[in-house]
C-alpha cells in the first residue's frame, strides 16, 4: 500500500470519530435550536408589536451583517472580558444557533409570506383568528416552500462547523489539523477531512430529497 493511502487509512477512524462525537450533534443541535429561534423572530417581525419588530430586524442585521468566525470569536474569546466565560462547544453552539437562527427567519418569513393572501380571507370566513390561521392554514402551506432553503442551510451548517475548531472544539478539522502536526501532511489529512464532509453533505442531500418528494406525495398543501 502506498505511504499516502496507508496514512489516509490510519487517520480515517479518527477523522470520523471526532466528526461523529462533535462535528453532527454541533450541526444537529445548532440547526434544531436555531430553526426554533428563526421561527420565533421570523413570526415576531410578521406579527409582532413594534419594539419587539425592532429588536429582531437588529438581530438579524447584525448576524447576517457579519462573519460568522467573528461571531465565534466574540463569543468565545470577547465575553470574558464581560465576566462571561463559556467552554468551547457551548460557545460553538451558541455562536452557530444565533447564526441559524438569523438566516433561518428569513426562509421562514419568506415562505410565510409566499402564501396567497386569500387564504386568510378563508380562514377568516370560517370563523379562524389569526393565531388558527397561521397555525393550521399558513403554516402548514409554508412548510413546503421552506423544505430546499432550510435543509441547504443545514448543508452549509455541517461544513461552517469546521469553524469551531479556530475555538477549540475538537471537531473533525481540528483532529486532522493535530494529525497534521505530526505527520507534517497537510495535503492528504486535509483531503480526506473534505471527502468525509462531502460524505455528510452527500448523505444529507439525499435525505433531503427524499424529504421533498415525502411531503409532496402524502401532505396536503
Amino acid at each position: 500500500m502506498p505511504p499516502w493511502l496507508q496514512l489516509m487509512a490510519d487517520s480515517f477512524w479518527s477523522l470520523l470519530s471526532a466528526g461523529l462525537q462533535f462535528t453532527v450533534p454541533l450541526s444537529i443541535l445548532s440547526f434544531v435550536l436555531g430553526l426554533a429561534l428563526g421561527i420565533l423572530v421570523a413570526l415576531i417581525r410578521l406579527y409582532g408589536p413594534k419594539p419587539l419588530k425592532w429588536v429582531a430586524d437588529f438581530y438579524v442585521w447584525v448576524i447576517r451583517g457579519t462573519p460568522l468566525l467573528v461571531q465565534l470569536f466574540l463569543i468565545f474569546y470577547g465575553l470574558p472580558n464581560a465576566g462571561i466565560t463559556l467552554d468551547a462547544f457551548p460557545a460553538a453552539l451558541i455562536g452557530f444557533t444565533l447564526n441559524v437562527g438569523a438566516y433561518s427567519s428569513e426562509i421562514v418569513r419568506g415562505a410565510i409570506l409566499s402564501v396567497a393572501k386569500g387564504q386568510w380571507n378563508a380562514a377568516a370566513s370560517l370563523g379562524m383568528n389569526r393565531r388558527q390561521t397561521l397555525r393550521w392554514v399558513i403554516i402548514p402551506q409554508s412548510i413546503f416552500v421552506s423544505i430546499p432553503p432550510l435543509s441547504n442551510t443545514f448543508i452549509s451548517l455541517i461544513k461552517d462547523t469546521s469553524l469551531a475548531a479556530v475555538i477549540t472544539v475538537p471537531e473533525m478539522f481540528l483532529a486532522a489539523q493535530r494529525i497534521v502536526s505530526v505527520t507534517y501532511e497537510p495535503l492528504i489529512l486535509y483531503v480526506e477531512a473534505a471527502l468525509i464532509y462531502l460524505l455528510f453533505s452527500t448523505v444529507l442531500s439525499k435525505l433531503q430529497t427524499r424529504l421533498e418528494t415525502y411531503y409532496q406525495r402524502h401532505i396536503p398543501h
